[in-house]
């Protein structure tokens, strides 16, 4: 075997290593891609789990409520308009690249927060119903899903931010544009809907 084909053997095994090298790591970066995507996706479905956890919540509530207000009618068509609106609005894991409707969904639930707010509101005025057995099951279980939305939602954004970020970094964000990869909107509430409705008494 003469020097020049050991040469050419070398050269061509040194390329065929960095070929292989090189698609590893498009591999790497396209599996890292779909992890970050499907991380976001997951944890929107656990937003939107505690959403529908509250959202059932709501018609024991009221009925509690009404056995001791019955005269607060306007406060409680204002729950269940706010609960219908939310109830019309769904999203798919394809709508959370879309900001617009997002924003849409969060105006829904920031609309039955303010809602569920005037409730609360009702409530002040009735000190037998606060005692109530029934009533606060009810308060303790809306008052731990308000908390869990929120953690759910920081959650959410994080794995958005983390998905965001490597799909922006260098090489990644050219494999990102190849086979579509775009960027997420946060999960972004209303002025002043960063805060749970106040449910204590």
């Amino acid at each position: 075997m003469g020097k020049g084909c050991t040469i050419s053997l070398i050269v061509g095994g040194v390329i065929v290593f960095a070929l292989f090298l090189f698609g590893m790591f498009l591999i790497g970066t396209y599996n890292s891609m779909v992890t970050f995507n499907e991380d976001a996706t997951a944890g929107w479905a656990q937003v939107e789990n505690q959403y529908q956890r509250r959202f059932d919540l709501i018609p024991n509530l009221v009925s509690t409520v009404k056995g001791y207000a019955k005269h607060e009618s306007e406060t409680f068509i204002l729950v269940t308009e706010a609960r219908s609106k939310v109830g019309q609005i769904n999203i798919k894991a394809s709508d959370l690249n879309d900001p617009a409707k997002l924003k849409q969904f969060q105006s829904a639930q920031d609309g039955l927060s303010g809602a569920l707010s005037k409730l609360m509101v009702v409530i002040e005025k009735y000190p037998d119903l606060k005692a109530n057995k029934n009533f606060l099951a009810l308060q303790s279980q809306l008052e731990g899903t308000e908390n869990r939305i929120a953690v759910e939602r920081r959650r959410f954004n994080e794995s958005v931010k983390v998905y965001n970020k490597k799909i922006k970094q260098f090489p990644a964000n050219m494999m990102a544009n190849m086979f579509g990869f775009s960027e997420r909107p946060y999960f972004e509430g209303e002025e002043g809907t960063n805060k749970a409705p106040k449910v204590e008494f």
